[in-house]
């Protein structure tokens, strides 16, 4: 909410009288109201409602519907370089047939300095390529020879940069399925590479994805311990990026990638558990967090927020909340089920905000239809992980044919794989069976004993829902039905 209220403020007088204007001729009456009280006045969540005369749900909804309307306007309002550069590159073929040689250098030029200053190298081989011709009977021909195999070299340099920032998300993803060392070996040695291609050229724009990379790989992927001590702070090196957006503030590119960056500085004060420089962060990303989950997942691994705002949530003993938050903002959210590691996060997400609401019948459906939907047999302590919780939501409904049918598919796994293989699992199941058996003494203390050992444990995957599941006196007493 405070995002949208300051950039309400700092818009121009003619650009919300503009916003305004348009949101009147499009009879979104309510979202116009929203923007001018925000504009005008200094009320809290409460009081808007009431003047606006909506519920809670159709409140967030408008303040998204605005959000997203002013961005739109602002985005038009921008002059994209690129855009602009593209259209003057496209007509250089009528340059060369119309004007004089030198006029056409001098235009070419030009061209250059500004291809330059945004680092558009697949640009910049249409000029040389074209420099390269006008010159031929010229001794600069080998100058613009030279600088077009450069840039070709540079903009391949760039493609494979951003093929590897999209495999290395991908592949991490898959690693926090298994937790599998040779995977995580395979992350090490992307992240390597991108480093290396950044090593060759000067390019802010490989700066940009590499770093994008790195700082994520350094916070998930890395242990502390192996990290140099040559290597630059993750903070300064976050500074630098913002630098460069601020100086290519118009590259359309980098104006989306702040999201990315947002996210990365939540994620390393979460990290470092400085939870009130990350506050700022999460609330600004929470506001996007559909957009987020759907449309970045080539630069980011964006499910990683979804278990820091849970992880969040359950710290501030606010995760009962979380439930009519997830009907508000993933209304209309759609994701590729393809995507196994995103969507299995999502899932588990609406499942858990569920549990939280102690709407466990809801919790179990959500998770029935992933099971049903999905084959998970490459991931077999992915599944455990999954089928763990719908025990326990089957546990609290009190539904013991179900639970005995689970309970024992899920422990026939654990025998095949060994319960040195997964021993968070093992333990959980030992606090359900507890919970569910007819021996009544001492039940709690049982239970207590086994979550201690569980919350001890190291945990080998990113994925691992039932981390998320806070075994206190208040779950205790409703396991042994007290």
């Amino acid at each position: 909410m405070a995002k949208l209220k300051h950039i309400i403020k700092q818009l121009s007088q003619q650009d919300y009288e503009n916003i305004y204007e348009q949101l009147v001729k499009s009879s979104a009456d309510k979202s116009a109201l929203l923007l001018k009280v925000l504009r005008e006045k200094h009320h809290n969540d409460a009081k808007l409602m009431e003047e606006l005369d909506v519920n809670t749900n159709a409140y967030y909804t408008l303040r998204s519907r605005l959000n997203q309307k002013i961005e739109e306007y602002l985005l038009q309002q921008m002059e994209s370089p690129r855009t602009d550069l593209l259209k003057k590159v496209a007509n250089i073929n009528e340059v060369i047939f119309t004007k004089k040689k030198a006029i056409s250098i001098a235009t070419l030029k030009k061209l250059e300095k500004e291809l330059l200053d945004y680092d558009l190298s697949n640009e910049l081989t249409i000029i040389y390529k074209t420099l390269k011709r006008l010159h031929i009977h010229s001794p600069e021909y080998y100058h613009y020879s030279q600088m077009y195999n450069k840039h070709v070299s540079c903009m391949l340099a760039i493609d494979k940069a951003e093929d590897i920032l999209a495999e290395y998300f991908k592949k991490y993803g898959l690693y926090t399925l298994s937790g599998d060392p040779n995977e995580r070996a395979e992350l090490g040695m992307l992240a390597q590479e991108i480093e290396n291609i950044a090593r060759l050229y000067t390019s802010h724009r490989l700066f940009v994805y590499q770093n994008c990379l790195t700082v994520f790989h350094r916070l998930f992927v890395e242990p502390e311990d192996v990290v140099g001590d040559n290597q630059e702070p993750i903070e300064d090196i976050l500074n630098k990026i913002e630098q460069i957006f601020e100086q290519y503030y118009l590259d359309s590119v980098y104006f989306h990638l702040r999201l990315v960056v947002e996210f990365l500085r939540l994620e390393y004060y979460t990290h470092y558990k400085v939870y009130r420089k990350a506050e700022k962060y999460f609330e600004e990303i929470n506001q996007d967090i559909a957009l987020l989950l759907s449309n970045y997942t080539l630069y980011t691994f964006p499910a990683q927020f979804l278990q820091t705002k849970l992880e969040r949530s359950i710290r501030l003993n606010i995760a009962h909340e979380l439930y009519e938050e997830c009907e508000r903002v993933f209304e209309e959210i759609e994701l590729d089920k393809e995507d196994v590691p995103r969507y299995l996060n999502y899932v588990m997400f609406r499942a858990l905000a569920c549990y939280y609401a102690e709407k466990y019948d809801e919790a179990a459906r959500w998770i029935n239809n992933l099971i049903n939907e999905m084959t998970l047999k490459k991931y077999p302590l992915a599944m455990l992980d999954i089928k763990c919780i719908l025990a326990l939501q089957y546990c609290l409904m009190r539904d013991n044919d179900l639970f005995a049918q689970l309970m024992s598919s899920i422990q026939r796994q654990i025998r095949l794989m060994g319960k040195e293989e997964c021993e968070d699992i093992f333990l959980f199941t030992k606090i359900l069976k507890i919970a569910v058996s007819e021996v009544k003494r001492d039940k709690p203390q049982k239970i207590k004993g086994y979550a201690n050992r569980l919350q001890n444990l190291q945990r080998k995957r990113g994925f691992n829902p039932i981390r998320f599941i806070v075994i206190d006196d208040k779950l205790i007493q409703k396991l042994c039905h007290e």
